[in-house]
């Protein structure tokens, strides 16, 4: 359980770690914050220019250490591995950083077996469940951040096709982070309203071309990431917010629900893989994996969705 001084560990101090660390510290969410990469410089630099912050943010302890540092964490977030290049699947990476996570992660879990794990890297549900399988930590000590990023990207696309504040919409993603990702669009709401039936009643949408509206916005919405990414080499800004409302939501002990990737033993039809689904989460972790009434055709889709990965963990010998 996450006591009441929070000690945060960020292993990696790329620009997703870095950028989490900065996040969590305009947010007040630690009072330390260690980060720890190979590259001892860079993880000083970040550490020494986040740490001068201090008297324009809440008060927090950052500094740079070694993996034994990570002692008496209530949080370690995993950010290191080899970023995803353009043109390039998420998948493409899975073996390299899947070997880099196993050279460290055991040695890891023995000096912080107590703390709650939040998975960053990609793809993140093959190392969200290579953490929990290699170290032996229970499967509501470790969380990866899954589709809470895809999500948000499906709020602000949907927000904007209907040109409402993000707040106004509730819509979620399924699946595998990135390109196999599925939308359950009977669970998406504006103001309250199904979305189906805003688009037709309220924006005056023609039924008939609905379906293919709502395609766009998901296609759209998968190739966000790549586009970022080819414009500017890297996305951070998103994944990190996305992480720290994780964080927070652990911090704060409220029964929050997520869309993160949870390890499934028998939710909708699928054993031992770990892939992006909702769940109500707290200062324990992962409390309970929600398993929502989807449309018999949302079910086949998701369905499809879950034997690819399950695939994709065969392929990669992890289990």
């Amino acid at each position: 359980m996450i006591q009441k001084k929070r000690k945060i560990s960020i292993l990696g101090a790329g620009n997703v770690g870095a950028t989490i660390a900065y996040s969590l510290l305009l947010q007040g969410t630690a009072s330390e914050i260690v980060l720890v990469d190979i590259n001892k410089d860079k993880a000083e630099g970040e550490a020494l220019d986040i740490s001068q912050c201090a008297p324009c943010v809440p008060a927090c302890k950052i500094w740079n250490g070694e993996y034994s540092d990570v002692a008496g964490s209530d949080l370690i977030i995993i950010t290191f591995g080899v970023g995803r290049k353009p043109g390039q699947s998420r998948l493409d990476l899975a073996s390299i950083n899947v070997n880099i996570l196993k050279s460290v992660i055991k040695e890891v879990a023995k000096i912080a077996p107590e703390a709650l794990y939040i998975v960053v890297s990609n793809p993140v549900d093959v190392l969200t469940y290579v953490v929990m399988h290699d170290t032996g930590l229970s499967k509501n000590q470790v969380i990866g951040t899954g589709t809470l990023l895809d999500s948000s990207r499906l709020q602000y696309a949907v927000a904007t096709y209907c040109n409402v504040d993000v707040s106004n919409v509730t819509a979620y993603v399924f699946g595998e982070h990135g390109d196999a990702c599925m939308v359950p669009w009977s669970l998406c709401t504006v103001c309250g309203i199904p979305i189906r039936e805003y688009c037709t009643r309220i924006m005056g949408i023609d039924k008939d071309c609905l379906e293919e509206e709502l395609n766009s916005i998901y296609t759209n919405m998968v190739a966000a990431g790549g586009k970022i990414i080819k414009a500017k080499g890297a996305t951070f800004y998103a994944i990190a917010a996305s992480t720290v409302k994780l964080v927070k939501a652990m911090v704060s002990d409220t029964e929050t629900i997520l869309p993160i990737s949870a390890y499934l033993d028998g939710e909708y039809g699928a054993k031992n893989l770990c892939t992006g689904v909702l769940c109500k989460v707290g200062g324990s972790g992962i409390k309970k994996v929600l398993e929502l009434p989807l449309s018999k055709d949302e079910k086949e889709l998701f369905s499809e969705k879950l034997n690819s990965i399950d695939k994709t963990f065969d392929m990669l010998n992890i289990r």
